[in-house]
């Protein structure tokens, strides 16, 4: 079966064509280039300074953390999906230079039936813990509350998503200008780095349907028909070969399960995004590597060809993916970041500063290739299996 109907079988989309086709009328903001939307200062209502408000969840990865909590007992796998969401809004908010002064609130749905307390307690004090942690970093977050609704009837288990929002002086902007000429330096999604106690495999919360239902076994639709939508055909259910607890080589780390592996909390770039901008670094342009994963630029270009020719390893995880699914590798870099889910845009001067910070949090960073001049929009990337054009 091709990788593009099962896709359409269990009701998802990599690239979200149907969303983009509803919002593309939609104002695109005081920059529309930049990688989030720019708001005029409604709250303090000066010229000089803007705001940006962002929302996003951790997406159908909470499904396969209920399986985990279920099959494991461990409980602190729900520490991970509280990161997953707010990552993938603090993130994209400092592509655009918001690296403090954020403020967040949760909007939290559950099946009360299968979700306790317990987990609620453990995903609003996770959200704390997130907190304090990038205190240590001089980032000031402050949680504003949120909602928290027992909607069984429409939640089959648990959905967890955070709003952000904050107020950037428009001179602090960094607004997408991607040029011909440029460097690209891709920034690790595995590893360990600094700020993190174990290793991580770089899951993100992005191309999670695909992953859980294509890598784990049928004895989960089985056992937990609560964790899919009923209405998806059975054959593109939990059809791959592993258990959550069978265990994968990780070079230089050992023997690590394969759920833990997919759960791996999705990395926060604010630590090494927030040296970035205040070492005042020249960057033309700064992408978070998360819907479209590889091909995300595409969308925050005009009239480039970005050419990706020396991307770092794949790790691990993402070769799991790709064996047990069958996905052809192009397809591999819509879905999945494959090994680095943050790309800044520079000249090589920069690029050798920027690399040298992310070391610095033990954290891999290589020029991963190059921006030319175009007649229209591409993204080519060349690996050891050959080249991969999208436009």
């Amino acid at each position: 079966m091709g990788n593009e109907s099962r896709y359409d079988k269990r009701g998802v989309s990599a690239s979200k064509e149907e969303v983009h086709k509803a919002i593309k009328n939609m104002d695109k903001g005081l920059y529309p280039l930049a990688f989030c939307k720019i708001l005029p200062d409604m709250v303090g209502g000066e010229e000089d300074y803007c705001n940006i408000m962002h929302a996003d969840t951790a997406g159908t990865k909470t499904s396969l953390a209920y399986i985990y909590h279920q099959e494991t007992g461990d409980i602190t796998v729900w520490d991970g999906i509280v990161q997953d969401s707010i990552v993938m809004n603090v993130d994209d908010m400092a592509c655009v230079g918001a690296v403090d002064k954020i403020l967040l609130s949760s909007t939290i749905g559950r099946n009360k039936h299968l979700i306790s307390g317990e987990v609620i307690s453990r995903i609003i004090n996770g959200a704390t813990k997130f907190v304090e942690q990038m205190a240590e970093y001089g980032i000031t977050i402050l949680q504003a509350g949120g909602e928290t609704a027992d909607v069984g009837d429409i939640v089959r288990t648990i959905d967890v998503g955070f709003t952000t929002f904050a107020r950037l002086k428009k001179d602090d902007l960094i607004v997408n200008d991607i040029k011909g000429g440029n460097v690209i330096v891709g920034i690790a999604s595995y590893g360990q780095s600094t700020y993190e106690n174990e290793y991580n495999g770089g899951m993100g919360s992005n191309g999670l349907t695909s992953a859980r239902h294509d890598v784990f076994s049928k004895i989960y639709a089985d056992k937990y028909p609560e964790s899919y939508d009923p209405n998806t055909d059975k054959d593109v259910i939990y059809v791959g070969g592993k258990s959550l607890t069978d265990k994968i080589d990780v070079p230089g780390y050992g023997e690590i399960s394969a759920g833990k592996l997919v759960l791996s909390p999705t990395r926060t770039y604010l630590p090494l995004i927030k040296k970035m901008v205040d070492q005042k670094l020249a960057i033309d342009g700064m992408i978070h590597c998360t819907g479209g994963a590889q091909t995300k630029v595409s969308k925050f270009i005009n009239g480039k060809k970005v050419i990706k020719n020396n991307l770092l390893p794949i790790p691990p995880l993402f070769k799991m993916i790709e064996a047990e699914s069958g996905t052809a590798r192009k397809e591999m870099y819509e879905v999945f970041n494959m090994g680095h889910r943050l790309e800044v845009y520079c000249n090589e001067t920069t690029a050798e500063k920027v690399i040298a910070i992310s070391k610095s949090f033990d954290i891999d960073a290589q020029i991963i290739g190059r921006v030319e001049n175009a007649d229209k929009n591409e993204v080519q990337i060349t690996d050891e299996l050959g080249t991969y054009s999208y436009s």
